[in-house]
């Protein structure tokens, strides 16, 4: 057994209780074998005092007997024998042998030989001489000696059951006595184990409860302080190694969870900071407001102490600083904008440089096809991003990037949108007021000849009235080019086609449905511009000729295709022999559809009234993910009959 275990035994609590048991069951078997043993020699003495008592009354019955025989004259003395024999028994009675046994060298037994000696040498051979047969002839004085030794033979008696008497009480009082002293004993014992529970068990366990509950609170500095050996005491030192251990993991939960706050929080911080920038730069990505308020909320999240973005120069000149909080850059000029890009050609090339006792994080500014800019964080001196702040600047910078190049390439579009719409507006030119001028020219020659001559005065007149309508003509269609020219396309394509419509509306004071449904499809600057500009023909046609009482305009987008319809319930079109000469607006309606790439259509309505329908194809990637698509770019298709969409009753 290990020095642990003998040590574990010796103050073992299982190890006192049991010896308390054992001591209280000890001293109650004491108790009991005492008591039993003196019971034991009680026993019987009852008997044996009952018999001693009678032996005096049987003493007494005999000198009665030998009186009345003497006064009676008997001759006959059989009751004597009798009272004689009864006696001899009784002195021999085994009550009386067995306390004789019992105590064979006391009082009782000195007492019980002399009276048994005083009954065969004198009592015994007097009487016998009282009962002999025939008349009782002995003098008086015999009698009254026979008498003198019954008395004194019955206070030998009485001191004997006196002793009897006596050895009984003290018996009792003996078996008294143990009982006594073994209740005092268990009481004495139970008391010292009571005592040692309630120091060596109860207390302990008070203590370890306390500090159990203040560890349930979360105080997990609760420590006991029992240094006893026993179960209790390897238990409390068990305890305080667990609440030590459990402190550990506590505080290590605390710091892990205080971690995890501080990541969550930054990561919220930082979805945040994505989603205010997305939204910024998605509205004006190259506005400087944009990009201060961008900066600012960098600079407050990063704990930095200054920021600034600028974009390269598109052409000669220095670099446009859109948003700054540090000092002016000493060296913007073209020459070192272009090294400064050359610098940063390369993909995620990142470096920190020395500026005014500053760490300043040079980030470029790009996309997958080329670099527009550059940011420029300041830290103080030594300090370097955390990686967090280093991937959320990858995501932002490259937020930025995107929306630099789309709109850069938005730009891009709208010059070449701008540019075709310059080549249609020039072909109108060609096609209306170069051709008007041209009929002038020659109706101007024609008439200078039929001037001269008087009598062609009505033809003259002809040819002046042509002359006038072709001047009218083409002013008419110079104020339509000059309403085209001055129309704006800022804002949403939805936006201008409203109010197209509205103005056309207001114009005619004709009511205009509208229906819309382009969801999913983003139409690129050239298509938005021929779009509006054939419904914009199609309703000034309606609102000079048709006379209609109502017009519908749908615009709708369904399998890849864009379907645009401008129907009214006016008088239709003109025979092609009654059609206005000077009247090119068809003509243009259809260049703008085919530059689109589209099928343009215009003809009666079967229910009255004109219809004009457009229809061009839209790429997958355009339709469904709202991607700019650039001019020129969408595959051939076969030409297939232009479906309308469904009719919409107008109002009559």
């Amino acid at each position: 057994m290990s020095d642990a275990r003998v040590e574990l035994s010796r103050h073992s609590i299982l190890v006192g209780l049991a010896l308390s048991m054992i001591a209280i069951t000890t001293i109650g078997v004491g108790g009991i074998a005492a008591s039993g043993i003196v019971a034991e020699r009680v026993q019987g003495s009852g008997s044996a005092i009952n018999v001693a008592g009678s032996l005096r009354k049987q003493s007494h019955r005999m000198g009665s007997q030998v009186l009345a025989d003497v006064m009676n004259g008997a001759t006959s003395h059989g009751p004597l024998l009798v009272a004689m024999t009864q006696f001899e028994a009784s002195l021999a009675d085994l009550s009386l042998q067995n306390a004789l046994r019992r105590q064979p060298d006391s009082d009782y037994a000195a007492t019980y030989q002399a009276v048994e000696r005083t009954w065969r040498t004198r009592l015994k051979p007097m009487l016998a001489e009282e009962a002999l047969p025939g008349p009782n002839l002995l003098p008086a004085a015999h009698h009254n000696e026979l008498l003198a030794v019954i008395d004194g033979f019955v206070d030998e008696i009485n001191t004997m059951v006196a002793q009897l008497e006596a050895d009984t009480e003290a018996r009792i009082s003996q078996l008294r006595a143990i009982l006594g002293v073994a209740l005092v004993l268990i009481v004495m014992v139970l008391l010292t184990a009571m005592l040692w529970v309630r120091k060596r068990v109860l207390a302990p366990l008070d203590a370890l409860l306390d500090n159990a509950t203040r560890i349930s609170r979360g105080d997990f500095e609760a420590r006991n302080h029992l240094s006893s050996q026993d179960e209790l005491g390897r238990l409390g030192q068990a305890f305080n190694t667990m609440a030590g251990e459990l402190g550990k993991l506590y505080h290590g939960l605390e710091q892990r969870v205080a971690e995890k706050t501080a990541a969550l929080s930054r990561s919220n911080q930082s979805l945040e900071l994505l989603y205010h920038s997305i939204a910024r730069l998605h509205h004006a990505p190259v506005a400087p407001e944009t990009y201060q308020a961008m900066l600012g909320e960098i600079e407050r999240l990063f704990g930095l102490s200054g920021s600034m973005a600028c974009l390269l120069p598109k052409h000669e000149g220095g670099a446009q600083i859109l948003a700054s909080s540090l000092p002016v850059c000493t060296d913007s000029g073209a020459d070192a904008c272009a090294r400064c890009a050359r610098a940063h050609a390369s993909e995620e090339h990142w470096h920190y440089v020395r500026e005014c006792d500053l760490d300043v994080l040079v980030v470029p500014l790009r996309d997958n096809e080329g670099l527009y800019g550059m940011l420029r964080l300041a830290l103080p001196a030594g300090r370097r991003l955390e990686d967090w702040q280093e991937q959320l600047l990858k995501a932002l910078c490259r937020h930025i990037g995107i929306a630099l190049g789309i709109s850069r390439r938005t730009e891009q579009e709208r010059l070449l949108a701008l540019q075709e719409e310059r080549s249609v507006i020039a072909r109108e030119l060609h096609d209306s007021i170069a051709q008007s001028l041209s009929y002038m020219k020659i109706q101007a020659s024609l008439l200078q000849p039929v001037l001269a001559e008087p009598r062609q005065r009505e033809q003259a007149e002809t040819i002046l009235r042509d002359l006038r309508e072709g001047i009218s003509s083409a002013y008419r269609q110079l104020r339509e080019l000059l309403a085209t020219f001055r129309l704006k396309m800022h804002g949403d394509f939805i936006d201008l086609l409203r109010r197209t419509v509205k103005e056309m509306s207001d114009r005619s004071g004709v009511p205009i449905e509208l229906d819309t449904r382009l969801e999913g499809c983003h139409l690129t600057p050239n298509q938005e511009i021929h779009s509006l500009q054939i419904i914009r023909e199609a309703l000034y046609n309606v609102v000079r000729h048709a006379e209609a009482s109502h017009i519908a305009v749908r615009v709708l987008h369904a399998e890849g295709e864009v379907r645009v319809s401008v129907e009214d319930d006016g008088v239709g079109l003109p025979p092609a022999s009654a059609t206005p000469a000077h009247h090119y607006g068809l003509n243009i309606m259809r260049e703008r559809a085919a530059g689109l790439r589209g099928r343009l259509e215009v003809g009666n309505r079967a229910g009255g009234g004109t219809g004009v329908y457009l229809c061009f194809a839209v790429e997958r990637e355009q339709a469904a993910l709202g991607v700019p698509m650039a001019v020129g770019t969408l595959s051939e298709q076969a030409p297939r009959p232009i479906s309308a969409p469904d009719p919409v009753p107008l109002a009559p």
